[in-house]
């Protein structure tokens, strides 16, 4: 492999440069490539982002990995060009661009019994919340709802990403900047009502207004989970819309 630039990069950087070498015949049909240990201190990055750059190779259909054996080259040529399985499952709900983030604040907290049971974590967790308001592209309208996103507290720095680019999920911004591949997403969806005074006021409707409540749980490749949002929508401003079709 040639060296790794000197900026630091990113799972897709490594992905990419591992496909170049796989494609190049750098690493044949059959070999191993080294161990995520090698590959970490080669790109000088953490052992999440090795994982993620992997796993974006397998979903290339240029390895396969198994426990205790490693991970091996089965082709020379990617399948497709690659594209993240997860890539529309914030499309689901219509969230995203076109629902701009306002942040309102961000503050380390530490998970309550009855937060630390919505978001499935251990009571006493501490997380990095970052609170907003979600917002049509018409900044004028009412907000379409308010949302807690709790991250890991190691990515303390995120909150600047967050503020300076409010059309971009912090998902993606955690797997852009840290390498943490989102592996499954479990989301419930609930019907409340808005029982809070000052969320009542914030979101522009009455004290005990019908809502829809969305929980959102991030896990990475290991299973392990880390982030969660739970997201409060007024019931007059947010639908979720599926299509469903028998398979042939």
């Amino acid at each position: 492999m040639n060296d790794a630039t000197a900026r630091k990069l990113n799972f897709s950087d490594i992905a990419n440069h591992l496909t170049d070498a796989i494609t190049s015949g750098h690493f044949a049909v059959g070999a191993l490539l080294p161990t995520e240990l090698e590959l970490c201190e080669h790109y000088s990055t953490s052992r999440h982002t090795v994982r993620a750059a992997l796993a974006a190779l397998q979903e290339r259909g240029l390895v396969s990995r198994k426990k205790n054996v490693g991970t091996r080259v089965e082709a020379s040529k990617p399948k497709s060009p690659f594209r993240p399985t997860l890539a529309s499952v914030d499309d689901l709900v219509q969230f995203g661009a076109e629902h701009l983030r306002q942040v309102q604040r961000i503050e380390e907290t530490v998970a309550s019994a009855s937060l630390a049971q919505e978001l499935e974590c251990p009571p006493g967790a501490r997380w990095l919340c970052i609170s907003s308001l979600r917002l049509e592209g018409d900044r004028q309208a009412p907000p379409i709802g308010w949302t807690d996103v709790y991250v890991d507290p190691q990515y303390q720095d995120i909150g600047e990403l967050v503020r300076a680019t409010p059309g971009v999920l912090i998902s993606s911004l955690i797997e852009e900047r840290y390498g943490r591949q989102i592996a499954e997403i479990r989301q419930d969806i609930q019907a409340v009502q808005i029982d809070d005074a000052a969320l009542a006021k914030v979101l522009e409707v009455p004290l005990g207004a019908p809502a829809l409540k969305i929980v959102r749980r991030y896990l990475d490749l290991d299973g392990e989970l880390f982030e969660a949002s739970v997201t409060t929508h007024p019931a007059e401003r947010f639908r979720v819309s599926m299509r469903l079709q028998r398979m042939k």
